[in-house]
């Protein structure tokens, strides 16, 4: 939407969660299983990566120091030896101080967290890029780290959890912002131009705003892009927060994989709302009271994939669910 003075309006409808059934058009594949392992991210993967090849990125978030809730790096070291050989994870440094602001502390982060048993490449450490966005409103660019160009393929390996500003972080937010440079491309999502509040752009604008960036990526990459989410440790907090995220309350559920960015992080989000109220209370607030649903609306009016999908049960023989099946019998989370 453009106001009569040619600048975007946001859209609306971010607190509103729209069941299944009143979706409409074409359903896309999602796999599912509830093995929260190397194994099971392991089958996940390998549902949905025919178009990954040549110099393959793993975009995956490394994690704030010592952060207690990433992805286990023996989990993705184990898919990266058996599926990913010669693959580089990708990062960039943050827009915010901390841990990460610079490549010199971002070094110095992943060796504390682990991350040294393959390459780790910060894409902006040197310079960056720019990628063309068919449709935005917001951008007609966003501003990556120049290295992402020297890849062929992209696998966005996501810790879904929710967010501070996005209300949940899926395969969306893993991109949009984790491949936006952190000089230009996060300043460009987060902060109103001339605005001395750094986190000024929330709610829809954000979400859109993020969600362009993100079609940036996608778009470069085409068919040769898959996705992995997994629904493990979701603190109401990004993994950006690190040991100051706020308490894991939310059941463990499992990994889910698509080809579809937006299939895969609705999906999750419908998981999430099949849960019992007491199980989904922190987190279903987080995602509504930010108006994070935008995220979804806004991708699929970019015309970036579909929120119908079908649900294929990996753990018993491909059989067909619902989020509700997979979101049954879930225990209460136990910190390991």
């Amino acid at each position: 939407m453009v106001s009569r003075n040619n600048k975007p309006t946001a859209g609306t409808g971010g607190k509103k969660y729209v069941p299944y059934e009143k979706r409409t058009g074409n359903e896309s594949i999602v796999y599912f299983t509830r093995k929260l392992s190397a194994e099971g991210l392991i089958n996940a993967y390998k549902q949905v990566c025919e178009q990954i090849s040549g110099r393959i990125a793993v975009k995956l978030h490394t994690g704030e120091q010592n952060g207690p809730n990433i992805i286990p790096r023996e989990w993705v070291k184990a898919l990266m030896k058996k599926n990913l050989k010669g693959a580089s994870i990708i990062e960039t440094n943050t827009y915010y101080e901390g841990d990460r602001d610079t490549t010199e502390k971002h070094r110095k982060t992943l060796e504390v967290n682990g991350w040294t048993f393959c390459p780790v490449d910060i894409i902006d450490e040197e310079d960056t890029a720019t990628l063309p966005i068919a449709g935005g409103k917001w951008f007609k660019e966003m501003f990556v780290g120049s290295h992402l160009t020297n890849y062929d393929s992209l696998v966005a390996l996501t810790h879904f959890k929710g967010h501070t500003t996005g209300g949940f972080g899926g395969s969306n937010k893993n991109i949009g912002i984790g491949c936006a440079d952190g000089r230009i491309g996060k300043k460009m999502i987060h902060t109103t131009e001339g605005s001395d509040d750094q986190w000024s752009i929330i709610e829809e604008e954000f979400m859109e705003r993020m969600t362009e960036s993100t079609k940036a990526t996608i778009d470069h990459f085409n068919k040769h892009v898959t996705y992995v989410n997994v629904m493990r440790n979701m603190s109401v907090s990004c993994d950006c927060e690190g040991l100051l995220a706020e308490p894991v309350v939310t059941p463990d559920v499992g990994i889910l994989s698509s080809t579809d960015i937006l299939a895969i992080d609705q999906a999750c989000v419908d998981i999430i709302y099949a849960m019992t109220a007491e199980e989904h209370h922190d987190m279903v607030e987080r995602i509504e009271t930010r108006h994070g649903l935008r995220q979804l609306s806004y991708m699929k009016e970019l015309g970036m994939g579909n929120n119908r999908y079908v649900l294929i049960d990996l753990d018993n023989g491909g059989k067909r669910i619902t989020a509700a099946d997979a979101a049954k019998g879930l225990k209460p989370f136990v910190s390991k």
